[in-house]
């Protein structure tokens, strides 16, 4: 296994994240909540810890108040170590005006404040995927193959390789092709990923394509050289084509469970899963555990509740409410009679007194009111529903801004800091 010094872990904070509109309305994708108490970028750090790579340098560009905050307070390491975990602002220099351009270009321009790390190895992590990976593994694989670099792949359906990165492998297993994002034209005439025949398994007939998971790691010369070489801006599109033709690519083929969560859908899908007893991936593994910032919170209390398929954080105060297939985050108060039913509230940052008029005036209080019905909801921290509002979506409209909450696919959205009168339906 190789050292911790000698990898050094470059997180991507992703771009403006206009598919995850309006979670990413006041954030970055990395600090969007999930499950009731993390939020994403958590998980890459984790797994780098649990690694023991502890050199680690998060880039950031939009919206990063919110993620920088979070990695302040959370990711302190020893004093006595080398370990760090670091924010790379985009700025502008003498040098280069722009902002960054992509995924390759955004590390491009951090090189300068990173290369001067001895590392042997570069691996570079997205902020906004769902996973647990043992990066140990995915470096050992690289070292032990002698290769320039190697990409972490999953076998994944023809719906889904349309919007991933797919390979294309001889018989042998080498990769001959990367094509990003590849149309379902051009999926039908490939076929599959793997020819029939090869000498290696890799995928199924429900999952014949074996995609990109935009985990990578670079021998350090290797990066360095191909960031130079050109002024391509992502590793997708530009990169990963061309590197095939110059270096040793080799593949890494995960078979865990792996979420990009870069839709309102995705992200929806994934904290349901959460609340599943037979869930793909949960937050309760012994050895493995996600860290995240710790919180002083008492625990959760319910008085006279329903609670089925559900997971509710600490925090949390329900009165004789009913909460089905849901997940409910911190410090979420819900109020009597409130049906909360395939749902993800994201609770709150703070505690609000009964008889607080700053924040409140005559709006309704923080949480969720009394006899609110909610269904196919998320509610984004610190949000506010009046009693007896009704959002359910009846009439199934699938894209739609309204009064204090958004529709996207079909999914009602109360925003951060939102704010639903009292008896509204939608």
């Amino acid at each position: 296994m190789a050292v911790n010094n000698e990898v050094l872990a470059l997180i991507l904070g992703g771009g403006r994240g206009t598919r995850l509109f309006p979670l990413t309305q006041h954030r970055s994708k990395p600090a969007v909540p999930i499950g009731g108490k993390y939020r994403l970028i958590d998980i890459p750090i984790s797994n780098c810890m649990h690694a023991d790579i502890r050199r680690i340098f998060v880039l950031t560009q939009f919206n990063s108040a919110s993620l920088n905050r979070h990695i302040a307070q959370t990711y302190r390491m020893d004093l006595f170590s080398h370990g760090f975990v670091e924010i790379l602002a985009a700025e502008q220099t003498p040098d280069n005006p722009h902002w960054f351009q992509g995924t390759a270009d955004a590390v491009r321009q951090a090189m300068r404040h990173f290369v001067r790390y001895q590392a042997d190895y570069y691996l570079i992590l997205a902020g906004d995927h769902l996973y647990r990976m043992d990066y140990s593994e995915l470096v050992d694989a690289h070292t032990d193959r002698n290769a320039d670099i190697t990409i972490a792949a999953q076998s994944v359906t023809a719906d889904d390789a349309s919007s991933m990165g797919i390979f294309r492998f001889d018989h042998a297993g080498h990769i001959v092709a990367f094509e990003e994002k590849p149309s379902r034209d051009r999926l039908a005439g490939i076929g599959q990923s793997i020819p029939p025949g090869a000498t290696f398994a890799g995928h199924t007939s429900e999952k014949p394509f074996v995609a990109s998971m935009g985990i990578y790691v670079f021998s350090r010369d290797v990066l360095l050289d191909v960031l130079a070489r050109d002024n391509a801006a992502d590793f997708g599109h530009e990169i990963i084509p061309r590197a095939i033709e110059r270096y040793r690519v080799n593949s890494y083929l995960f078979r865990g469970y792996w979420a990009d969560i870069g839709t309102v859908s995705a992200f929806y899908d994934a904290n349901m899963m959460l609340a599943r007893a037979d869930a793909p991936f949960n937050f309760y593994d012994p050895r493995r555990p996600i860290y995240t910032h710790p919180r002083f919170l008492p625990g959760s209390r319910l008085s006279d509740c329903s609670v089925r398929r559900a997971i509710v954080a600490e925090g949390c105060h329900l009165d004789r409410c009913t909460v089905e297939d849901s997940v409910i985050g911190i410090r979420t108060e819900i109020q009597a009679g409130a049906q909360v039913r395939r749902s993800l509230v994201v609770g709150a940052d703070f505690y609000e007194a009964d008889d607080d008029a700053t924040t409140r005036g005559d709006g309704p209080r923080l949480g969720i009111g009394r006899d609110v019905v909610l269904d196919r909801v998320i509610v984004d921290k610190n949000a506010r529903i009046g009693d007896g509002a009704r959002l359910v979506n009846d009439a199934g409209v699938r894209d739609l801004d309204g009064d204090g909450y958004y529709l996207r696919n079909g999914f009602i959205i109360v925003p951060k800091d939102g704010v639903i009168q009292a008896g509204l339906r939608v």
